[in-house]
């Protein structure tokens, strides 16, 4: 059975491990997104153990769609399938269905959409986003819910939330089920609920005493930075946080910036994931401990210092500014591999230092100084 350990807290910014049926997760922590079963831009399972990754973060709807559940599931789950031992979570489907807004429509049994591959009508509902999760095997698997945008009327985020939580009992019944089964390959498959309700603390409050009354080994704020500003964001993690069941670990999606993820850390939130850093390191923009950086820039076509000074990822151990932006001008893939490898080291690395200052109670005096540093562009 999952546990999760609250070590220490200095303010909101909390310190813990969260023990799964794969290994131990120590938070905060940063999941990589490998939506495919892997990170694009070419990071190997191999690559993710020495960037000291925790949890790898797969996507439902894309699985679905390619190879297939079914295939996964033959191959004795997706921790076997990419040759990876530690913690998989993987999203319910629910904010791809936000994402294919012309594509979809939402009744109480589910939604039905268009694939974004083919065109194929796809149904999803609770049942059916909790089936592929289970055959899929992750280690934890997300609740099946509505992601509105978060500006939306209050009126129809207010009957959302409401589909949302009789979503989330229907998803709880069916993951029960699903793990009594004999053939179910991990029948310790967790299950984490998704707080909704946009912007209004009100409706984010209603929300969380609702899912809290399923007693969840964790949960999640969803449906944020999705077009609200960051102090928008900030003040919904403050309005739920209280709310939100001290004993289980805060999952906030989707989210973010470095600047972000220390912002959400200290009002008390304990997993992160974002594609960014490696999205943007496909375009050459890379995180250094000084600030943002772009190595297309011509200013960088005689630099022979590494990405960052001060960081001891492999990349910066053997290849120059210089050689890399030589790459992305001849097109050559290394350059992605390069620069997502840096950015999700640079991640990884961020989240140990911040259990760090928590640990030795100087976390007030690094987030501060880091949030300084991690504004500037260099």
């Amino acid at each position: 059975m999952a546990k999760f350990t609250l070590h220490k807290k200095v303010g909101a910014a909390r310190l813990g491990t969260f023990s799964t049926v794969h290994g131990d997760i120590q938070t905060p922590v940063f999941m990589n997104v490998g939506t495919s079963a892997a990170v694009k831009g070419g990071i190997s399972t191999e690559d993710l153990k020495e960037i000291r990754c925790q949890v790898e973060l797969s996507n439902t709807y894309h699985l679905h769609v390619r190879p297939g559940e079914d295939v996964i599931y033959q191959l004795g789950g997706i921790h076997k399938f990419f040759n990876w031992q530690k913690p998989v979570l993987t999203d319910s489907g629910g904010f791809q269905v936000f994402s294919l807004s012309q594509l979809r429509n939402i009744k109480e049994e589910g939604v039905t959409f268009a694939s974004h591959f083919d065109g194929a009508r796809i149904f999803m509902g609770p049942e059916e986003s909790m089936q592929i999760q289970s055959k899929i095997a992750s280690t934890i698997a997300m609740a099946f819910d509505e992601c509105c945008v978060s500006t939306a009327e209050k009126s129809y985020i207010g009957k959302s939330i409401r589909r949302t939580t009789r979503w989330l009992d229907r998803c709880v019944k069916e993951m029960a089920r699903l793990n009594s089964l004999e053939e179910t390959i991990n029948r310790d498959q967790l299950l984490f609920g998704i707080n909704q309700g946009g912007i209004y603390a009100d409706l984010r409050v209603e929300h969380m005493k609702q899912i809290n009354e399923f007693d969840l080994p964790g949960y999640a704020i969803g449906g944020l930075a999705v077009g609200e500003s960051a102090d928008e964001m900030y003040r919904i993690i403050e309005a739920v946080e209280p709310y939100m069941l001290p004993d289980r670990p805060r999952y906030l999606m989707g989210v973010g910036t470095p600047i972000n993820i220390l912002e959400a850390v200290d009002r008390g939130v304990d997993f992160f994931d974002c594609v960014m850093p490696s999205r943007n390191a496909r375009h050459g923009n890379v995180f250094t401990h000084e600030g943002l950086l772009n190595l297309n820039n011509n200013k960088f076509k005689l630099d022979a210092l590494p990405i960052d000074p001060h960081c001891d990822c492999k990349v910066c151990k053997t290849y120059s500014r210089a050689y890399i932006r030589h790459l992305f001008k001849a097109r050559e893939l290394l350059a992605m591999r390069l620069c997502v490898y840096h950015n999700l080291y640079f991640y990884n690395k961020l989240m140990e230092d911040i259990r760090e200052a928590i640990a030795n109670d100087t976390w007030e005096s690094f987030k501060k100084d880091a949030v300084e540093r991690f504004s500037r562009r260099v």
